[in-house]
């Protein structure tokens, strides 16, 4: 996140709100880890309910009168999609949700038809990109350490350093605080965050990593951008309140759906999660 996201969050968190802020932050941290090092239906059911709750926001926030069909079935796509992810049936889960996404689409009404279709490939991608990621049975908990760690750096290093250093905004008309000092701080924070990963694991190509890390760490930030377009859209300073001190489900992970994706495009284009020397991170 380049800076603050809304012009009301200007002046920064500050007493309760810090103080709530640091006490999710204690709890979502070690689930997320946690379930990402037990794996299996746990980690499928950790992130099927993220999704799930990621749908809820955004039909919340597009949807209007058509928010409780549009939950109702594309939440039951959702489900299918990621048992059949979880079965290594990639096509599978990606045909479901394609016909998830025109079964939301053909119950919303016209004017708010693709803002509202546009909940399925979004809540999708944030429950399936980590479960294939997490399906490389030797370095499936490493990736997504790896992935956590770019995201978090790039989040937390770009918000401070837009505070301290400002500058010129990245992009006004979407996230008046952004700034590029913050975006650039944020990417190096990442670079360095994951050689450090990288060496701790004993992995080769660090230069190769630092790249991968710079793409992850823009893409995040992409994310972050197209989630504060779209409440600056519907007039929303939060997409919910189910994170005390932190927003909604969508305020915290807007930067890792896009990372994700990307991450597992990117270990899929180099051999798939199962072949011996591919993956994520071997290089």
């Amino acid at each position: 996140m380049a800076g603050t996201d809304h012009p009301s969050r200007a002046v920064g968190p500050r007493g309760n709100e810090l103080a709530l802020r640091i006490g999710s932050a204690l709890v979502l941290i070690p689930l997320a880890v946690g379930t990402s090092y037990v794996g299996g239906w746990i980690f499928v059911l950790f992130w099927g309910a993220a999704a799930v709750g990621v749908l809820w926001e955004w039909t919340s926030l597009v949807a209007g009168s058509d928010r409780r069909s549009a939950l109702m079935t594309g939440a039951a796509a959702l489900v299918l999609a990621f048992a059949l992810v979880a079965s290594s049936r990639y096509l599978a889960a990606v045909i479901v949700l394609a016909m998830g996404t025109l079964a939301v689409a053909a119950l919303a009404r016209a004017e708010r038809r693709t803002w509202v279709a546009g909940a399925m490939p979004y809540a999708g991608a944030l429950g399936v990109a980590p479960i294939v990621l997490r399906s490389d049975g030797s370095d499936g908990f490493l990736a997504m350490v790896f992935l956590f760690a770019i995201v978090w750096s790039t989040d937390i290093v770009a918000y401070f350093v837009g505070r301290a250093v400002g500058g010129p905004k990245l992009m006004p008309r979407v996230s008046p605080k952004k700034t590029w000092s913050g975006a650039l701080g944020g990417t190096f924070a990442a670079i360095v965050v994951a050689v450090g990963v990288a060496k701790a694991a004993a992995l080769t190509g660090l230069f190769a990593i630092a790249m991968l890390a710079v793409v992850l760490s823009v893409f995040a930030q992409g994310g972050d951008l197209f989630e504060s377009f779209l409440k600056r859209r519907f007039d929303a300073k939060d997409s919910s309140h189910l994170i005390p001190g932190h927003g909604g489900l969508m305020d915290r992970l807007d930067g890792f759906v896009t990372a994700s994706v990307v991450a597992a495009l990117i270990g899929l284009a180099r051999g798939g999660f199962e072949a011996p020397g591919q993956g994520l991170l071997v290089w």
